[in-house]
């Protein structure tokens, strides 16, 4: 009997958590949330040791990123899902020679599969309507982003300096992310 009962309450909160996230105002909340948890993960992992700063790359974070532009809520939910899937990629990577904790990175993921799971009816409504004003070039410039940050991992055959870099990186996609947070009101 209880076990029903506690069923029927876990379905009833999982579908009334998908009607919420309809509401831009709750996804901001729970976004900007999550993404201070991945931020204080992110700190949790070791440090830069000192011999790593000669393998710090500039990797061109896209100009759209940078500018202080005005999103549209539904451009900005578009770039946060592709933003948050490419970070979840790179960090299942190969990270041993980091010394990193696998308990951190699990809750890591964890917390940015929560983000991408919030984010995906919206965006999947977004793409089906075709509203959005953000160009297949804001797009592209995220991909290789992303790209040249995983070819930098492989060239230097992920080594834990490496990882230093990139970790860095996903801290100020954070800020980005963080940033775009901001435009999701209803």
């Amino acid at each position: 009997m209880t076990y029903r009962c506690l069923l029927q309450m876990v379905l009833l909160l999982c579908l009334s958590t998908t009607a919420l996230s309809r509401s831009f105002n709750l996804l901001r909340f729970q976004q900007r949330r999550s993404s201070v948890v991945c931020q204080n993960l992110l700190w949790q992992l070791p440090s830069t040791p000192q011999h790593c700063l000669e393998f710090r790359m500039d990797f061109q974070v896209p100009e759209e990123m940078k500018q202080a532009q005005q999103f549209r809520k539904e451009d900005a939910v578009l770039v946060m899902y592709e933003m948050l899937q490419h970070i979840f990629n790179i960090l299942t990577r190969d990270f041993s020679s980091t010394g990193w904790s696998d308990a951190i990175i699990e809750h890591l993921l964890v917390e940015l599969h929560g983000q991408m799971n919030r984010l995906e009816p919206i965006q999947k409504e977004i793409m089906q309507k075709q509203n959005s004003t953000m160009g297949d070039t804001t797009d592209l410039h995220l991909r290789k982003y992303y790209f040249n940050l995983v070819q930098y991992l492989e060239s230097k055959e992920y080594n834990r300096c490496a990882w230093t870099v990139v970790r860095v990186q996903i801290l100020r996609n954070f800020s980005f992310l963080r940033r775009l947070t901001g435009y999701l009101r209803d």
